[in-house]
C-alpha cells in the first residue's frame, strides 16, 4: 500500500528512543525526509548509529522544547536544512508520577512543563507555518500532526494525577485545534498508547520486580497477563498507526484519539 509519504518532511520530537525512534524509523523506511529532535546528545548519537546501521539516515537536532523560542528555533533549523515540515509527530516529554500526598503547585507546574508544553510549542509553530504556506499559495498539500499522548489522560490513577491532567489537556488541544484547522485541510490526531515495551517500561518493570521480590521476567509476565490482548504493545505497532494517520490514506481522519492499550481501558 502506497502511503504517499515519500519525500515528505517529517519532524519527530523525542525521536531518539522508544516510540519516537520507532516512528522516525518507520517514516524513513517509507522514503520520507526525517528529522529527530532530542535534548540528549548521547541519545541522538545512538539513534543515528542505530538507524545508519539499517541504511536509514535522518537529520539530528538537539533542543529543549520546554521553551517556546527553542521550539521555534528547531522548526526554523529543520525547515532550512531539509525543507518545510509536512508532518509533525510529537513524542517528547514524560510526566513524573507522584504520590497524591506529595502533589503541590510545583509538582503540577513541573508536570505541565515536562509533558504539555513540549508538545504545544512545536505544534503551534508548525501550524503557524503550515497555515501561512496554504494562505500564500506556496503549498497545496495540507500537513498533518500526530500527537503520541497516552491513556493516562482518559482515566484517573492515584499516582498519575498530574501527568494524567497534562495528557487530558493535550487531548483537548488536539481535538480543538483539529476542529479549527480543518478549514485549511490540516489534520491533527492523537494516539493514546498504554504500556509499551520501551526503556521506560523496562525501568518500571525492574522496580516492580524489586517491590514484589521476583525476577524481571516474572514481573513483566504478570503485568502483561492483565492486558486483555495478553501482552504489551511494541513501539513499532504505535509507529504503524502514526504512519497511517499522517498519510493520505487517512485523508478524512482528524480530531481522532486512538486508544492503543490492548483493550485495557474499555471507555467510549
Amino acid at each position: 500500500m502506497d502511503l504517499g509519504l515519500s519525500k515528505k518532511v517529517v519532524l519527530v520530537t523525542g525521536g531518539s528512543k522508544g516510540i519516537g525512534l520507532a516512528c522516525a524509523r518507520a517514516f524513513a523506511q517509507e522514503g520520507a525526509r526525517v528529522a529527530i529532535v532530542s535534548r540528549d546528545p548521547a541519545n541522538l548519537a545512538r539513534a543515528r548509529e542505530q538507524l545508519a546501521s539499517e541504511g536509514l539516515h535522518v537529520h539530528l537536532t538537539r533542543a529543549d522544547l520546554h521553551e517556546a523560542h527553542s521550539a521555534a528555533d528547531v522548526i526554523e533549523e529543520v525547515s532550512t536544512a531539509i525543507g518545510p515540515i509536512d508532518i509533525l509527530v510529537n513524542s517528547a516529554g514524560a510526566a513524573r508520577r507522584y504520590d497524591p500526598e506529595t502533589l503541590d503547585a510545583d509538582a503540577f507546574r513541573a508536570t505541565m512543563e515536562a509533558k504539555y508544553f513540549p508538545y504545544i510549542y512545536p505544534q503551534q509553530e508548525v501550524l503557524r507555518r503550515m497555515v501561512q504556506r496554504i494562505k500564500s499559495g506556496e503549498s497545496t498539500e495540507p500537513g498533518a500532526i500526530v500527537n503520541i499522548i497516552g491513556m493516562g489522560g482518559k482515566f484517573a490513577s492515584d499516582i498519575h494525577i498530574a501527568g494524567g491532567a497534562a495528557n487530558a489537556a493535550l487531548m483537548l488541544a488536539t481535538v480543538g485545534l483539529a476542529h479549527y484547522h480543518a478549514r485549511y485541510g490540516i489534520r491533527i490526531n492523537a494516539i493514546n498508547p498504554g504500556a509499551t515495551l520501551t526503556e521506560r517500561l523496562q525501568e518500571a518493570v525492574q522496580l516492580e520486580a524489586q517491590r514484589q521480590g521476583v525476577g524481571a521476567d516474572e514481573a513483566l509476565a504478570s503485568g502483561e497477563s492483565k492486558v486483555p490482548l495478553g501482552r504489551y504493545a511494541k513501539p513499532e505497532e504505535i509507529a504503524d498507526v502514526a504512519l497511517f494517520l499522517a498519510s493520505r490514506r487517512a485523508s478524512y481522519v482528524t480530531g481522532a484519539l486512538i486508544p492503543m492499550d490492548g483493550a485495557s481501558t474499555p471507555l467510549i
